[in-house]
């Protein structure tokens, strides 16, 4: 079951916006531990992901390469073995990537503690800058909420929506929650459920394995692609219309344009995705209403609606819901109102 956390339980207003406190987050940290004779013996690398468990071992290790992480002001290898007693030092890197401009953006966090926000994204928001977007994204927004994040990699952003996809996504707060989110992600451990609308009539229930990769002809696309990675997403319908069908998309893997790279590929683009072939087809004698909503759709009708995943916290399950936004909800009551007004019209009082 996926349930929304009630407002009260999410953190108290004790995380303003601060500038002091992006200022903070964009100095490196500096960690230090004297270790005990239980150390002795072991490696260096495994020593050090378990006094700083808040970090992944393989960055552990890239800071150690690095000389970032220290034995007693010395670098040493990762394999070399310890005493005891050593003191280990670990200088934490700012973040230099550019994503430090916190700006106020329009969305809503439905909930948030010390190792994560759970946010809900509205279409057309970009999640993080990039080419053509230096500003206004979610990242701008979220450091606006809570500066700190400015420390973290990547802004906590550990998996993203498309621009003009609506719904539910996570944000790490912590080291500790973006290393266990990232591996949560990797592993498939993190449940991600859509809603979605398509052109046409797929089977009832269906699994998509294809793998997905760039489009070799058009480089800001993806494709089925041979090459590409292992791409497996879960649908069924949930409502028939006339000439298109409400869908309820599970994410199994979660590649760039997955669902509607998967959907197009099988002959059923969702509505308005005119990146992915989206025809914006009507069906016979269809009501203006229908018509004018479906030509004026101007995104992909692809919605997270939600999620769940065990929290890095206190190691419970968290579960999150959200409805579709009023768009995507006023498609979908104008195909019912379509589909009905066909029945009528063919069966008269005996509709169903």
């Amino acid at each position: 079951m996926f349930i929304v956390k009630p407002e009260s339980e999410t953190s108290p207003s004790d995380l303003p916006p601060d500038s002091k406190a992006l200022d903070s987050a964009q100095q490196p940290r500096r960690l230090e531990v004297t270790l005990g004779s239980e150390a002795a013996g072991k490696r260096i690398d495994a020593v050090a992901a378990s006094q700083f468990s808040e970090f992944s071992r393989s960055l552990l290790s890239r800071w150690l390469k690095e000389g970032r992480l220290t034995c007693n002001g010395e670098i040493l290898a990762a394999k070399q073995r310890l005493h005891g007693g050593e003191t280990l030092e670990l200088t934490v890197p700012a973040q230099t990537d550019g994503w430090h401009q916190a700006e106020i953006v329009d969305f809503d966090v439905l909930f948030e503690d010390e190792d994560l926000i759970v946010v809900n994204k509205p279409a057309g928001l970009v999640v993080h800058p990039g080419a053509g977007n230096a500003s206004g994204t979610l990242v701008n927004g979220l450091l606006a909420h809570r500066a700190e994040l400015s420390a973290l990699p990547r802004a906590g952003i550990v998996h993203r929506l498309d621009k003009d996809t609506s719904g539910l996504m996570v944000v790490a707060a912590s080291y500790r929650a973006h290393t266990q989110l990232v591996s949560a992600l990797s592993e498939h451990r993190v449940a991600r459920r859509y809603e979605a609308i398509c052109e046409g009539a797929p089977p009832a229930t269906s699994t998509i394995d294809l793998p997905i990769g760039r489009d070799s002809r058009q480089r800001t696309r993806q494709a089925v692609a041979p090459d590409g990675k292992r791409a497996v997403t879960h649908v069924s319908i949930s409502q028939r219309y006339r000439a298109h069908s409400l869908l309820s998309v599970v994410l199994e893997t979660g590649r760039t344009h997955q669902i509607r790279v998967h959907l197009s590929y099988q002959g059923f683009p969702l509505v308005g995705d005119a990146r992915y072939g989206a025809r914006r087809i009507v069906p016979v004698a269809a009501s203006d209403a229908l018509r004018m909503t479906i030509e004026r759709f101007e995104r992909q009708a692809l919605h997270a609606a939600e999620l769940s995943f065990v929290h890095p916290g206190s190691g419970e399950e968290v579960s999150f819901s959200q409805p579709a936004p009023a768009d995507f909800e006023s498609l979908r009551e104008v195909l019912v109102q379509d589909a009905q007004q066909h029945e009528r019209d063919t069966f008269g009082d005996d509709a169903p």
